[in-house]
């Protein structure tokens, strides 16, 4: 994982409380409760601790075990209240009063209270806990010292009483509520986490749907419903194992034999086409976009890329159709920066049209009829070789000769970095949204903050009136002006195609292959936040 509009719904949740319940959508089956669903994947699983896990693979099973004081509307990418009932937001959009629901409890059989959501969140900003997520909470006051090891905790963060929580920013941030449904902001009890020390990650405990009552390494974790939980009929599963170890083409038998319910690694690439040209098997494969695009980086502050209409060439060179057939059409063509389930996405925004011809006469107003040399740096696991092979004759056709640079990741990233790399294919890098919010799309990969040494913008563009556009963007914090906010991200981003520092190609889609038994929404297998699978609310029909 690499790195929302507030709806109608948090509106509401401003001025009252919000109940939860399990809903069932109109004219679909009523869920059943009971059983186990078996899941599988290849590697084992790194932590259960919500201040440290930070991949695709644990993210839906630390969700599962710990909530945070807002969520997500199952399958969705809209914000909703979770261990908060209500929140209030000051005039100024710099402090948060949270009221949390009563009742709550730890699956150690202690209730919440407010100093639990104190102590979780200095715990992952306090350098000690080494939390790849610590940046997050860069907004909080006092964050500065606190990351730095120079104050023991937040000073923007306190409990009134035990039901009351305020958290004070040191500058308006819309994204504020998305950071407080991330992983990183769960609420961990401080006795747990000291009985465990090291050890938390394996004996995680939280407040969430699922204990985690067995984790035998190597072999399987199985997590099983918690009877407390404090939405009422959730979660539908008695339990659910992850069985891993398992490669995924064996995996992928063993869901035709019906032995497991979803490999968790997804349908192999080498048997993708023949799982979808089979009827019975592809009637159990769901589909759904991911907060996900896959882009070419020019460098910007290097000849010839220093040009805008370089740029723009290389952007019409590019036949993004024929590139998605090298990856079995799992793909849709990328017009922009944001993919299109992002929100601010800008849905009648066509980008660069594949035109050739267009493209040689821009290089030609740039001084470059004959073409030019440069190099495309290119991830060396397939399927990136042969994208980067698609783009490289692409660029031909337009008189560009790109030799392409195939290299572990590491060093791709370090030569992004580094500013060394004129072109990269991000695949198997490329940008994947923390939180559903057009914001995580733009400092750290398109931003000035990025174009540093080392930084995730390997363009190296910055544009500092963009920059501002952004910052303001943000700091509208009033729910009822969320349209006009998404409205300014939209046009930020429309900038950004404008100055071409990206070619943006395509936005891969999630196919999930499920078994027959297994019931509950589409968008549940491939829900945007809780990567790959949501647990609380899958189910067994059988």
């Amino acid at each position: 994982m690499k790195k929302l509009f507030l709806s109608t719904a948090l509106a509401t949740a401003l001025t009252g409380l919000v109940a939860l319940q399990a809903a069932v959508p109109a004219n679909a089956q009523e869920p059943k409760h009971g059983g186990n669903m078996i899941v599988t994947y290849k590697d084992d699983v790194a932590t259960l601790d919500p201040a440290i896990g930070y991949d695709w693979q644990n993210w839906s099973m630390i969700k599962s075990v710990f909530d945070g004081l807002m969520d997500y509307k199952p399958g969705t990418t809209e914000l909703r209240p979770g261990l908060a009932e209500k929140y209030d937001i000051s005039e100024d959009g710099k402090t948060y009063t949270f009221t949390l629901r009563k009742g709550v409890k730890f699956h150690n059989g202690r209730e919440l209270t407010a100093d639990d959501v104190v102590y979780s969140l200095n715990r992952v900003v306090n350098p000690a806990t080494q939390s790849p997520g610590q940046g997050f909470f860069s907004m909080i006051e006092g964050y500065e010292d606190a990351a730095a090891g120079k104050a023991a905790t937040l000073s923007g963060v306190s409990a009134a009483d035990a039901n009351t929580v305020v958290i004070k920013l040191a500058r308006p941030d819309a994204t504020f509520l998305h950071i407080m449904a991330l992983n990183f902001s769960f609420i961990v009890p401080k006795e747990a986490v000291e009985a465990a020390g090291a050890d938390f990650g394996k004996k995680p405990v939280g407040t969430g749907a699922f204990k985690l009552t067995e984790w035998t390494l190597g072999q399987r974790l199985v997590f099983e419903k918690n009877a407390d939980y404090w939405i009422a009929g959730v979660p539908y599963l008695d339990s659910f194992t992850v069985e891993v170890g398992q490669e995924p083409v064996v995996a992928l038998l063993r869901a035709q034999k019906g032995e497991i319910d979803i490999p968790g690694d997804g349908i192999p690439p080498a048997k993708f086409v023949e799982v979808m040209k089979d009827p019975e098997q592809a009637k159990n494969v769901v589909e759904g976009g991911q907060l996900h695009t896959g882009y070419i980086t020019m460098n910007v502050t290097k000849a010839p890329f220093d040009k805008v209409e370089v740029r723009r060439a290389v952007n019409m060179a590019i036949n993004k159709d024929r590139i998605i057939q090298v990856i079995n059409g799992r793909a849709v063509p990328a017009t922009q920066p944001l993919p299109p389930s992002m929100p601010g996405y800008t849905k009648d925004y066509k980008g660069y049209a594949y035109d050739q011809e267009g493209a040689k006469k821009l290089l030609a107003d740039a001084g470059y009829a004959d073409g030019f040399e440069t190099e495309l740096y290119v991830m060396n696991t397939d399927p990136n070789p042969r994208i980067a092979q698609a783009i490289q004759q692409d660029l031909k056709a337009i008189g560009i000769k790109a030799g392409i640079k195939s290299l572990a990741q590491a060093n791709v990233i370090e030569a992004g970095g580094a500013g060394n790399a004129p072109m990269v294919w991000s695949g198997g890098m490329a940008w994947i949204a923390d939180f559903p919010d057009p914001a995580n799309f733009y400092g750290p990969i398109l931003g000035c903050g990025g174009a540093v040494e080392g930084g995730w913008n390997w363009s190296k563009y910055c544009n500092e009136d963009l920059d501002k556009k952004a910052a303001d963007a943000d700091s509208i914090v009033d729910p009822a002006k969320a349209g006009e906010r998404l409205a300014k991200w939209s046009e930020v981003y429309t900038k950004v195609m404008e100055d071409a520092p990206w070619a943006p190609v395509f936005n891969e889609q999630r196919f999930t292959l499920k078994s027959a038994r297994m019931g509950g929404e589409d968008s549940l297998y491939v829900d945007p936040v809780s990567i790959p699978v949501n647990y609380d609310y899958v189910y067994i029909k059988e």
